[in-house]
C-alpha cells in the first residue's frame, strides 16, 4: 500500500465514520420527538406526561450538542494527522530533547494537554448548560477546575511513567516488543483497579460508611446470600456534582467495595435498594467483570501485535501526515485512528453488555424482587429524564443497558 492510499483510506473511513454517527443522531431525535407526546403504556400509570417529555427535550439537546462534539473531533483528528499536527509536535519535541526517548514523551504529553484544553468548553457547556438547564448540575466552578487540575496530577503522577515505559520497551524489546508492553499495560491496569477505591476516588469524592443501620445489615445479608465478600458499604456524595443517581462495584481483592450515590439513597426504598445491589451483585456472580477484563487484554493483545507491523511501514506514517518516523508517533497516530476504522463493530459490544445486563436482572429477580427492581428502574428513568423511546439503531449502536420497555417486560415476565 502506498502513502496516498492509506490517506484516501482513512479520509473515507473518518468521512463514513462521522456520517454514520450523524445519521444515527439524527434518527434517535426524529424518533424521540416522535414519541414526545405520549407515555408508553407500559409505563403509564407511573409516568407523568410531564417528565416524559421532559425527558425527551433532554435526550434531543444532548444529541444534537453530540453531533457538534462528533464534528469538532473529526476536524481535530484531521488536523492532527493529515494537517501535520503530530509531526509538528514532535518537531517541537525533538528541538527541545533530541530524538531520544524524552522527546516522545514530551510529544504526547502536549498532544494529552492540548486535546484536553480542545475539550473543556464542550465539558463546561454539558455541565453547566445543559446539565444545570435540566436541574441535574450541582456543581461549581471551583469543583470543575479543582477536578480538572487532580485529573492532570494523577493522569502526570501515573501516565508519564507508563509511556515512558513503554516506549523503552518499544524501542528495546526487538520485535516481540509489543508482548513486553502488553505485559506492562496489563499489570498497570490492574493496578490501578486496585488502588482506585482506596487512594485515587477519594481524592475528588468523600466516602462514609452507609449511616442507614437497618438498612446496611440488610445489604450484609443479601450479600452473605450472594457469597460476595467486601471491604465495606460506603455511601458517596455524588450530589457534590450531579442529582444523577448512581451505585457501583469497584476494587479487586480486598479492596473491593460498594459504593451508593447519596442522591440514589434519596430516590429509593430500601426494598428497592437490595434489588438495585441484587443486580450489581448479578454481575459479579456471572462473572461479567472478569469475563470483561479478560476480553480486554485478550483484544490489547491483537491490537499491539497489529501495531507491531504497521509501524515497520513507511506508508503507515507518511499516509497520516507524519514524516519523522519513531514510535512515539506510531503509537500516538495507531490509537488515535483506530476509533475511527473499528466504529461499525460499536454494535457488538453494546449487545454483548446488554446480555449482561439481561442476566443481572434475572440474578436479581432470584434473589430479590423482580418487581422491586422495576420500580427502582423506573424511579431511576424519570429521576435522571432517561428517554423511554429510543430508536432502536441508535440503541444497537450506543446502549450499553437494554431499552426501558424491554428491560421491564423481561423483568415482568419473570415476576
Amino acid at each position: 500500500m502506498t502513502a496516498s492510499q492509506f490517506s484516501a483510506l482513512f479520509v473515507f473511513a473518518l468521512a463514513a465514520s462521522v456520517l454514520l454517527q450523524l445519521w444515527l443522531a439524527a434518527r434517535q431525535i426524529n424518533h424521540v420527538r416522535r414519541n414526545r407526546s405520549a407515555v408508553p403504556e407500559a409505563f403509564a400509570g407511573s409516568i407523568t406526561l410531564t417528565s416524559h417529555q421532559r425527558a425527551a427535550d433532554y435526550t434531543v439537546e444532548k444529541t444534537r450538542f453530540g453531533m457538534i462534539s462528533t464534528v469538532f473531533e473529526a476536524i481535530v483528528l484531521a488536523a492532527f494527522t493529515l494537517g501535520g499536527g503530530i509531526e509538528w509536535l514532535m518537531h517541537i519535541a525533538q528541538g527541545w530533547f533530541g530524538n531520544g526517548l524524552a522527546a516522545g514523551v514530551c510529544m504526547i504529553a502536549m498532544l494529552a494537554v492540548i486535546q484536553t484544553v480542545l475539550s473543556l468548553p464542550f465539558s463546561w457547556h454539558s455541565t453547566f448548560g445543559i446539565e444545570a438547564r435540566y436541574g441535574f448540575n450541582q456543581s461549581t466552578p471551583a469543583v470543575f477546575w479543582g477536578d480538572l487540575l487532580k485529573t492532570a496530577g494523577i493522569a502526570a503522577a501515573l501516565g508519564l511513567p507508563l509511556v515512558t515505559l513503554v516506549l523503552w520497551l518499544m524501542q528495546q524489546m526487538g520485535a516481540h516488543w509489543w508482548v513486553w508492553v502488553w505485559l506492562t499495560w496489563m499489570g498497570f491496569s490492574l493496578f490501578v483497579m486496585w488502588v482506585f477505591p482506596t487512594w485515587i476516588a477519594p481524592l475528588f469524592n468523600k466516602f462514609e460508611p452507609l449511616p442507614d443501620e437497618s438498612l446496611r445489615l440488610r445489604i450484609e445479608a443479601l450479600l452473605n446470600r450472594c457469597g460476595f465478600v467486601a471491604s465495606g458499604i460506603f455511601m458517596m456524595d455524588g450530589s457534590k456534582r450531579s442529582s444523577h443517581g448512581n451505585a457501583y462495584f469497584t476494587g479487586l481483592g480486598k479492596t473491593k467495595r460498594i459504593v451508593f450515590f447519596d442522591t440514589l439513597l434519596k430516590q429509593l426504598d430500601g426494598d428497592e435498594i437490595e434489588a438495585v445491589l441484587a443486580h450489581e451483585l448479578g454481575h459479579f456472580k456471572r462473572r461479567h467483570i472478569v469475563k470483561r477484563i479478560i476480553w480486554t487484554f485478550v483484544l490489547m493483545l491483537g491490537l499491539l501485535w497489529v501495531l507491531g507491523q504497521l509501524m515497520q511501514e513507511a506508508w503507515f506514517y507518511n499516509g497520516l501526515g507524519v514524516q519523522t518516523q519513531s514510535t512515539a508517533a506510531a503509537l500516538t497516530l495507531f490509537f488515535m485512528v483506530l476509533p475511527v476504522f473499528t466504529f461499525l463493530f460499536a454494535p457488538i459490544g453494546s449487545w454483548l453488555s446488554r446480555k449482561h445486563e439481561f442476566e443481572a436482572d434475572e440474578y436479581a429477580a432470584q434473589q430479590s424482587s423482580a418487581r422491586d427492581l422495576i420500580n427502582a428502574l423506573v424511579k431511576l428513568y424519570r429521576d435522571n429524564a432517561s428517554t423511554l423511546t429510543p430508536d432502536p439503531l441508535h440503541s444497537v449502536y450506543y446502549d450499553s443497558h437494554p431499552p426501558a420497555s424491554l428491560r421491564v417486560a423481561a423483568l415482568k415476565r419473570l415476576a
